[in-house]
Parts: C-alpha cells; sequence; structure tokens
C-alpha cells in the first residue's frame, strides 16, 4: 500500500485528490490536515510514503514546512501558483501540480512518483523485490497496476499501444512515446517504430528480428544501433 497525507487548506481539494486517489489500487489516505503545523504534528508520530502539498497556508507556508522535514516522504505539490515550480523542483519534489488539474494529469504524477528510479519509499507489493516498480494504465474504463519487470514488450497499434506482460496483454488509448517515457529506461528498448522490448525478456537476436518469448519483433533499422550495443 501507498499511505499519503492531503495537507491543504481548502476542503474542497482534499476531496478531490481523494476521490481521484480512491479510483486507483493501494493508495490508504492515512490523515487530513489543514494545515502544515497539523501536518508536522502527525510527521512526528508517523511515517507516510506520500504527501499532497498545498503551498499557500495560513500560519507556515508549504515549502517553508517542507524544509523543517529531515527525511520528507515523496511529495507532489497542488497549487494555484505556477511561479513556485522552480523552487519546488530544487526541493526535490516529485511532481507540480496546478490546480484545476485533471484525473490524467494526476495519475501522470502518481506513474512518475511510484515508478522514480531512486530507492522506493515502501515496498509496493509484498514479497515482491523491493526494486520492483509499478505503473497505471487505463484500459476500459478502469486503471490497472502494471509491474514493470513483468512487461515483455509493448507494441503501437493504431491509436493504440498494446503492453504484453507475463499474464496478460493490455490495450490502452495512448501514443507507445508516452508508454515509453514511463518504463526505466536501463531495462527497456526500442527496437523499431512500433516495438519497445524488456531487455532480460530478449531470446535471440538474428538479422532484424529478436525473439521475446514465442513471438517474432522486427528491428527497425533507425533502431539498429540501440541492438547491436547490446551485443558490445
Amino acid at each position: 500500500m501507498i499511505s499519503y497525507l492531503i495537507i491543504d487548506d481548502e476542503p474542497i481539494a482534499h476531496d478531490i485528490i481523494k476521490g481521484y486517489c480512491d479510483l486507483l489500487p493501494n493508495m490508504e489516505l492515512k490523515k487530513h490536515c489543514y494545515n502544515a503545523l497539523e501536518a508536522m504534528q502527525y510527521l512526528n508520530e508517523h511515517a507516510v510514503d506520500l504527501i499532497f502539498l498545498d503551498l499557500n497556508m495560513p500560519k507556515l507556508k508549504g515549502f517553508d514546512f517542507l524544509k523543517t522535514l529531515s527525511h520528507p516522504p515523496k511529495v507532489i505539490v497542488t497549487t494555484a501558483y505556477q511561479e513556485y515550480a522552480l523552487e519546488g523542483y530544487e526541493l526535490n519534489i516529485s511532481d507540480y501540480l496546478l490546480k484545476p488539474f485533471s484525473f490524467e494529469r494526476f495519475l501522470k504524477a502518481i506513474n512518475k512518483t511510484v515508478s522514480v528510479a531512486s530507492k522506493p519509499a515502501v515496498t509496493i507489493v509484498e514479497k515482491r523485490k523491493e526494486t520492483s516498480k509499478s505503473i497505471f494504465l487505463r484500459s476500459q474504463n478502469k486503471y490497472v497496476q502494471v509491474f514493470t519487470d513483468t512487461i515483455h514488450y509493448i507494441e503501437a497499434s493504431g491509436n493504440y499501444t498494446k503492453v504484453v506482460t507475463d499474464a496478460e496483454t493490455i490495450t490502452i488509448r495512448e501514443k507507445i512515446s508516452d508508454i515509453i517515457a514511463l518504463l526505466p529506461s536501463r531495462d527497456f528498448l526500442q527496437v523499431h517504430k512500433s516495438f519497445a522490448v524488456a531487455v532480460k525478456h530478449i531470446k535471440s537476436i538474428e538479422g532484424n528480428r529478436m525473439l521475446i518469448g514465442e513471438h517474432i519483433i522486427p528491428i527497425g533499422k533507425m533502431y539498429k544501433a540501440n541492438v547491436n550495443a547490446l551485443l558490445r
């Protein structure tokens, strides 16, 4: 489970963020905090994996609060003030959501935060390796959590992209480039304009094709150098 706090002085912001989180698996709200001092008191006694942090709050501003934390959890800033974005990234926040934000933009922030390459703040599912990362994919009006180490390859198919995993093929209405951007670059390799593969699942490479499981994947001329780099 990914435990989180909402720190915002506007009740409607709490309702929106919690409503979005309720659509996703493994998100557990620990506390609604309506000012930074309330959050500080809670964090002195409890640990969480993620906080949604507003900036313009009474008593103690969001970034001032963040600077008081010696070991802050992952932070997604939610604010109406774009001009503070640079300072936020200097404080190593995961993402910066400008109010009002859509669920799709919110989901992108969650994917970015859960999939960051740094040491994970929490083991997302028990008995999985600590290095396992996951992304959320929208398929047929629901959001599916997919662990990246189960993905064999992804394939562009018209206006859709197919994500082929150990257990299933998930079809989503997204560009292949957007999905590749969510995946760990050291583990996945684009080998064709319509294909990217998990390096660990490559069985063999012969000429302009490779074998992933029982599937033959073409190697495009423009991507041949990517494949040759594996063979050195």
